[in-house]
């Protein structure tokens, strides 16, 4: 026996608005959800992008300053006038900070002196870090569970096409269609949410370590011209 072809009564809009209205809540939830977290993440890259840059810039311009044979107290005076612009100064300034509390002792225990100094230059250094770090955690959990929530969006679209069939009992395109497309979209927004979720990740990580390593390296190479200038104290005493 043959099989009846049934015509198509009506256009289907297969724009992604039309998709997006056709689409049951579920899809439609899904959707939303994804579109609001791609226009975020990509609202995030753009600002991180801005504040490495910023702060590379702000570590050449201050490692030119600090090794250019200047007095470092110098350095530490204009700073407490015009303030920490940048997180290396702001380690500098905590080590020159405890360096001076240390001169105004009359007598400097060396170890003593470089912990507490250390210990200062440390605690702005995490601050730095967390800062460098802030926000990423978002781009991280965007990149790994979009492609599950598109995936659940298409889940959905497919069910929704073989209760549409079930309900016809045809299998004609017109009615497996949009189930198909909703399905397909939920997928293609989840994919474009989570692929420059991760890129930006991954490469905004290795920015932060990058820097961070520069703030280690600027801790260690300070903490040794201070300890020369205790120990040529202590030999003065």
């Amino acid at each position: 026996m043959e099989s009846q072809i049934v015509p198509q009564t009506g256009a289907v809009d297969m724009s992604i608005w039309g998709l997006f209205l056709e689409a049951t809540i579920t899809v439609q939830a899904v959707i939303i959800l994804l579109l609001l977290c791609s226009v975020w993440s990509w609202a995030i890259m753009i600002d991180k992008h801005l504040a490495f840059r910023k702060a590379r810039r702000s570590f050449e311009i201050f490692e030119d300053k600090f090794w250019s044979g200047r007095i470092l107290d110098d350095l530490y005076d204009d700073m407490q006038s015009a303030g920490c612009q940048s997180s290396i100064e702001r380690i500098f300034f905590a080590g020159m900070k405890e360096w001076h509390k240390t001169l105004k002792q009359e007598h400097v225990a060396r170890e003593s002196a470089m912990q507490r100094i250390e210990r200062s230059m440390n605690v702005a250094y995490g601050k730095a870090t967390a800062e460098l770090e802030k926000k990423l955690g978002f781009l991280a959990t965007v990149g790994s569970i979009a492609p599950f929530v598109g995936l659940f969006g298409t889940v959905w679209g497919i069910k929704n096409s073989f209760e549409s069939i079930a309900a016809s009992q045809n299998t004609n395109l017109s009615v497996v269609a949009p189930g198909i497309a909703e399905a397909l979209f939920a997928t293609a927004l989840g994919l474009l949410a989570a692929i420059p979720a991760v890129v930006a990740y991954n490469k905004f990580l290795a920015d932060s370590q990058r820097l961070s390593g520069t703030l280690d390296n600027f801790i260690d190479e300070f903490s040794t011209i201070l300890s020369r200038q205790i120990d040529k104290r202590a030999d003065e005493e």
